[in-house]
């Protein structure tokens, strides 16, 4: 898969972004999957979600504030 899916998460409280990630995950096999979240606490735990799913979780602080995390299988 070459295309990237973005999942656009900020401004929501858990477990929302954790559910649009499981969404997302669903969809794809493998690729690339971004996850845009503002709070550590989501950052967390759609990492810790990902993880348990066998992708790997690289993580970017944006300079608009919140994190990027980037999930590629």
């Amino acid at each position: 898969m070459s295309d990237v899916l973005t999942v656009n998460a900020s401004g929501l409280s858990c477990p929302q972004p954790v559910m649009m990630t499981k969404k997302a995950l669903s969809e794809v096999e493998s690729g690339r999957v971004e996850v845009l979240v503002d709070t550590a606490t989501s950052r967390n735990n759609v990492s810790r979600y990902a993880g348990n799913k066998g992708w790997k979780v690289d993580v970017e602080e944006r300079e608009e504030g919140g994190y990027r995390l980037i999930l590629t299988k």
